[in-house]
């Protein structure tokens, strides 16, 4: 063969295995990225395609870290297995479908991972997937420093907190509030206000973040409240937050002005505890004094307290502030406490009243207030008078008793002052109306009632006598006594007698048996319902009678009776038939007749 025809052998072979490795083109396809939390299984796809069947595909899983490849795991038709000595060894296997899987994923799995295809007559071919591995941070703890107060003034700026979040994967960012408004991520230490952050990588791969800081408070700060959040990354493009606890700081400013003002919120009365507040807008306080109509009193810090307080109590306080911070502001206050009074109530006269049944008795109550007040007289809860002056004309029993005089003052609740009279009434004993009593039947044991007013305390006596006893009940006496319900007593009743000195009252106490009353009232019921029986049957009778006799009349007028005959035969006088012959005749007296079934007589 000569050197023409070789060449052109070479060329045309040639063409031909181009033309077979382009028919037998390669592609693989992988995820381009794969999320994954912390402690799960990741898994990592790979497929790949071919345009004829590969004779013995190898497909194998490479990760690279810092330029470097290594591989992981391998699958052939002679079967998988995975590398030693790798930081995946123990955790990482390869599928039937050539999908790698990475049991408990830690942050250090976070690499590029390639899975590479070797058909053979094909070729070789790779793709590259990234694996991202999440974690959540712990929530942020936000701390004040240890140093003492921040004055404001100050030419440098102050450590205000420091914001600590750790364990977080990848790495978050801690964001600073001033009263719910973020503030801008400054590091410039030159600037008012600015945060120093610092990064720390643990050896479990997860970050621990810190940030500091600082500002130049001003006096509009002293209520400000501080806050941090640190904001994370998770699966599917999420960024979540996690907010700190709140902290304020301690600023210290000087005073511009001094409030004193009253802590009572209702009105002072004597015997109250009265606590007066002294305080200026600066911090730390500074030290107060106390005067009252210009003298020097003693109080503790801010507060001044009286305690059981006096009328003479009443003036004007004062308190005054020295803060050497600003010594050209005015800071004082007054106040000008009154306290209200009322004097003991005077009741004339003040011993108590015996008076005699029917006669009269009159009281005066006077006393003197702080202010516009009332004088009312009351017996238990009734108010009788409301001048000062109470009158009773014609004194009854139950008018005798205490009676309270009781000063007041409207305005000021709570302030009062009362005093109290009695009032006894003497004379003959008054026995109230007694009530009837019943028994069910004669020597039961009946129990009576016979109360009585009186002054001196009356003495009770019963006829006939049985077993006694004496109680109180309000101004009068009560005597109750139990015996046996004779024929003579149920006859005769019950004499209740009193006695005192002026006189004796006595009353009959009747006794009854209750079923006597009611058989009584029975039988009138019997009886009474044996008449209406009788009456509602005559009425019926009369009824129906009166329309038989209606029907009868009302036949006859329509000439429908078998006794009457059209065809009527005049009967001569004097000529009488063995036949009996009716006639009707229209005239009333007749009509009358037929209606009361009589037959008219016959003249001879």
């Amino acid at each position: 063969m000569d050197g023409i025809t070789f060449g052109r052998t070479s060329l045309l072979c040639t063409l031909l295995w181009a033309l077979i490795v382009c028919s037998e083109a390669l592609n693989v396809k992988v995820a381009p990225k794969v999320e994954v939390l912390k402690g799960e299984t990741a898994k990592l796809p790979c497929t790949f395609t071919v345009s004829s069947s590969a004779s013995n595909p190898i497909v194998e899983w490479y990760f690279e870290e810092q330029g470097t490849r290594r591989r992981v795991a391998f699958r052939s038709q002679g079967g998988d297995g995975s590398d030693e000595n790798t930081p995946l060894t123990g955790r990482v296997a390869i599928e039937e479908d050539y999908t790698l899987t990475i049991s408990s994923t830690q942050p250090s799995d976070e690499l590029t991972f390639y899975c590479q295809v070797n058909t053979g007559l094909a070729g070789v071919a790779e793709a590259a997937t990234m694996l991202k591995v999440f974690f959540a941070p712990e929530k942020p703890e936000l701390t004040r420093p240890s140093s003492q107060a921040i004055s404001v003034g100050e030419t440098t700026s102050s450590e205000i907190g420091t914001c600590v979040t750790m364990n977080g994967h990848p790495q978050p960012r801690i964001i600073w509030f001033k009263d719910e408004q973020p503030l801008p991520e400054v590091k410039d230490r030159k600037e008012q206000t600015y945060m120093i952050p610092s990064v720390v990588k643990e050896a479990s791969g997860l970050y621990t973040i810190t940030s500091t800081l600082y500002m130049q408070p001003t006096k509009a700060d002293k209520d400000s409240v501080f806050q941090c959040t640190v904001e994370y990354s998770m699966p599917g493009d999420q960024i979540k937050q996690k907010k700190s606890d709140t902290i304020t700081i301690n600023l210290n400013y000087p005073s511009e002005e001094a409030t004193f003002s009253l802590l009572n919120t209702d009105q002072v009365k004597e015997g109250d505890t009265v606590t007066m507040k002294c305080e200026t807008d600066g911090n730390p306080q500074p030290e107060f004094d106390f005067t009252k109509d210009g003298k020097m009193i003693s109080g503790q810090g801010g507060l001044l307290t009286l305690k059981s307080v006096k009328r003479t109590d009443t003036g004007v306080y004062k308190c005054t502030a020295t803060d050497f911070d600003n010594l050209d502001a005015d800071l004082s206050g007054t106040i000008n406490l009154n306290v209200h009074y009322i004097d003991p109530v005077n009741v004339i006269p003040a011993e108590p009243q015996v008076v005699m049944l029917g006669d009269k008795v009159e009281w005066q109550c006077k006393t003197k207030a702080s202010t516009q007040h009332t004088v009312q007289w009351k017996k238990g809860s009734e108010v009788l008078s409301q001048d000062g002056t109470l009158s009773i004309q014609d004194v009854s029993y139950d008018k005798a008793g205490e009676y309270m005089c009781i000063g007041a003052v409207p305005s000021v609740p709570g302030l009062t002052a009362e005093a109290t009279v009695s009032l006894t009434v003497k004379g003959k004993p008054m026995i109230e109306t007694p009530v009837p009593t019943e028994v069910g039947k004669e020597d039961d044991m009946v129990t009576l009632k016979c109360s009585a007013y009186g002054s001196p305390a009356p003495q009770f006596t019963w006829n006939p006598a049985g077993k006694e006893s004496v109680s109180v009940e309000g101004n009068k006496l009560v005597s109750t006594v139990t015996l046996k319900a004779t024929a003579e007593v149920m006859k005769n009743g019950v004499t209740c007698e009193v006695t005192n000195e002026f006189g004796t009252d006595s009353k009959k106490l009747p006794v009854s048996l209750t079923r006597a009353i009611d058989n009584t009232a029975d039988r009138a019921d019997k009886q009474q319902g044996g008449s209406s029986g009788v009456v509602i049957a005559v009425v019926v009778c009369v009824l129906l009678l009166l329309l038989l006799v209606a029907l009868i009349y009302f036949l006859n007028k329509k000439s429908k009776l078998p006794c009457s005959k059209k065809g009527k035969k005049e009967v001569a006088s004097g000529e009488v038939n063995n036949d009996i012959v009716v006639e009707m005749k229209t005239d009333k007296a007749n009509e009358e007749a037929g209606l009361l079934n009589k037959r008219p007589s016959t003249e001879q």
